[in-house]
């Protein structure tokens, strides 16, 4: 009775062991799909369709053998292939174009550097909050980890900055893979998402094939072995590979606010005398449009100071939009609510918020939610769910009742006072060359009513957030709370792809200039004309202003007052060099650069700048 036991137990984990090992091999599989040796489909095309289903225009990509069959496919289908000068380029472009379109934004590059290349650019995805789709080569299934060309270990490098990442394995996974990538990029906080595919899941069975076929007949047992392992992966790799597969977004989970919570909220803001909206970026998020949250933020009433994507959500010239004072309306406000507002160094953690306010907040990630609130502030109700959403409910429910005029009126007073003290910093003269707050007044006065500003700087940038007015909702571009340089030539592309009719600006600092001055290349072949605006004071300034006084040395803070427009005149656009003497003419140099790219010229305008006191005591770290 116990040999029995013993040989039983051995029989059935030895046939346990070959049942494994069959599933493994794709055996079992195998034997109910077939695998179409004479086809000459191939992943690629599988990925493009799922791309074409989920209503994706823009592929943004640098060329690389590893994923061609990706971007042959996609411009098969009508998926525009935008090619770069440099993937981070291409990264941020797709961040563009999901803020911009409300979907997600793709970007495909190649194998190990052509990956490394794209991690800043992910990371800022990730801290903005955008849901984007990066498709990524690898080197083929059975040479990873073998010192196959560009192999390096992609997966730990995107696991931290992603929300999901895959490494498809076969070509029947290559569907459900992508669609399940982009229903995860969109849920709950949106982010960036990564997806592996191996060379061999990507080229056709007979390419393959010759890469797997052994050069010379296998000699003796271990020989035969080989070879029909590396026929069954190459059967497996292709088995059920074009069988008919659902390519349909799968559904998009958002978290909204529950009726208490909202109720609860609604009590809150019907006692505030002083109350305060503070909205990010994630207040822009779909499914709730820009106009509706527009609307519901004049029906409420309640003075508003926007920051990131929300810049533009009122309009140029709002009575509820307050630019200046921010801490001193936040000592004085009875009621704040964070809408999609983090408190991290942009809030000073917390610490610019009145202890004694009532604070709702309101954010999709919980993290974010309660960012710093066991340190300087603490929620009156935090809720985890979409800010947007969360707006229209609160305004509904809050139906004929009006914050206090009195409190907007005098927020917008104390707005005045201090945009005129800015207008008169304006008016002086600089030691040397233009004063950079007068021109980016002029700017603002000239920009064309559909205009999208893409901002990437420091000093400069930050002087034109003070100065120059989106005109309407998304119609601001900037990196986030990463403070990323390099954004520019990205996020102009995307935007103007999304918006051809649009002006699109690029406010560059002359530092970050110098990421994506290349891609001057790329708007031209892709007849994507933008307006560069580039303040050189020849200074990485925003670092410089802290550095000398309190260091003693410029060190690795001066540049020199280069020829820019040089530069974009090289790459097929047209560039302008704008001095002192040319100060009676910029509005005329101005319109003409309007003109001139509404022709389809990329135009680049190098304007040299002295210093003003303007930004002093900012933050740079």
């Amino acid at each position: 009775m116990d040999i029995c036991v013993v040989l039983g137990c051995s029989l059935g984990a030895a046939l346990g062991g070959v049942i494994l090992a069959s599933y493994k091999l794709g055996l079992l599989y195998q034997l109910f799909h077939k695998t179409e040796r004479q086809s000459p489909r191939h992943g690629g095309e599988s990925v493009a369709e799922v791309l074409r289903a989920h209503g994706i225009k823009f592929v943004f990509a640098l060329a690389g053998g590893h994923i061609s069959p990706v971007l042959v496919a996609c411009e098969k289908l009508g998926i525009r292939i935008v090619d770069t000068r440099h993937e981070a380029t291409a990264v941020f472009a797709a961040d563009a174009v999901a803020r911009l379109s409300g979907t997600v934004g793709v970007a495909a590059v190649t194998a190990g550097p052509g990956l490394t290349n794209t991690v800043t650019a992910v990371k800022n995805a990730q801290m903005a909050e955008s849901p984007l789709l990066l498709i990524g080569g690898a080197a083929a299934t059975l040479l990873q980890g073998r010192g196959a060309l560009q192999d390096i270990d992609q997966m730990s490098l995107f696991k931290p900055l992603c929300k999901f990442c895959a490494s498809v394995r076969t070509v029947r996974e290559i569907v459900p893979t992508v669609r399940k990538a982009l229903a995860i990029a969109q849920s709950d906080t949106p982010g960036p998402v990564f997806i592996e595919f191996p060379i061999d899941t990507l080229y056709p069975y007979h390419v393959v094939e010759k890469e797997f076929a052994p050069k010379n007949t296998p000699k003796g047992l271990m020989g035969k072995i080989i070879a029909w392992y590396l026929q069954n992966h190459l059967s497996n790799l292709f088995a059920g590979a074009w069988e008919t597969r659902d390519l349909s977004p799968l559904p998009v989970h958002i978290p909204h606010a529950s009726d208490d919570e909202v109720q609860r909220c609604v009590e809150l803001v019907s006692r505030a005398k002083k109350p305060v909206i503070l909205l990010g970026s994630q207040a822009t998020l779909p499914p709730t449009p820009a106009d509706d949250i527009r609307n519901a933020l004049e029906s409420l009433g309640i003075p508003c100071f926007l920051g990131g994507m929300s810049r533009g959500m009122l309009g140029k010239n709002s009575p509820l939009h307050i630019r200046q004072n921010r801490r001193d309306a936040l000592k004085d406000a009875d009621l704040v609510l964070l809408a999609g507002t983090v408190c991290d160094f942009r809030l000073s953690y917390g610490r610019v918020l009145n202890r004694r306010s009532k604070i709702i907040a309101v954010n999709r990630d919980k993290s974010q939610l309660l960012k710093n609130s066991d340190m300087f502030w603490k929620p009156t109700v935090a809720i985890q769910g979409d800010a947007g959403s969360f707006l229209l409910r609160l305004s509904k429910a809050l139906k004929g009742h009006r914050c206090p005029e009195e409190w907007p009126r005098t927020l917008k007073e104390g707005d005045a006072i201090k945009e005129k003290a800015n207008r008169a910093k304006a008016d002086e003269k600089t030691e040397r060359h233009l004063n950079p707050l007068s021109v980016l007044h002029r700017v603002d006065e000239l920009l064309a009513e559909d205009s999208i500003i893409v901002a990437d700087g420091g000093d400069f940038v930050g002087s034109a957030a003070y100065i120059m007015r989106p005109r309407g909702p998304l119609r601001w571009l900037d990196p986030g709370a990463f403070g990323t340089l390099g954004v520019g030539g990205g996020f102009a592309l995307g935007a103007k792809l999304c918006r051809p009719e649009s002006e699109v600006w690029i406010v560059y600092g002359d530092g970050s200039l110098g990421y994506s001055v290349a891609e001057y290349d790329t708007f031209t072949r892709h007849k994507t004309p933008v307006i560069s605006l580039v303040g050189n004071d020849a200074c990485w300034s925003q670092i410089s202003r802290e550095q000398v006084p309190m260091l003693g040395s410029n060190v690795a803070c001066g540049l020199a007052f280069t020829d820019y427009h040089i530069v974009a005149d090289g790459y097929g656009g047209k560039g302008y060099l704008i001095g002192r003497e040319d100060e009676p003419q910029l509005d005329d140099i101005i319109k003409k650069a309007q003109k001139e790219c509404r022709e389809g010229k990329a135009i680049l305008l190098n304007v040299l700048i002295g210093k003003t006191n303007f930004r002093e005591g900012s933050i740079s770290v």
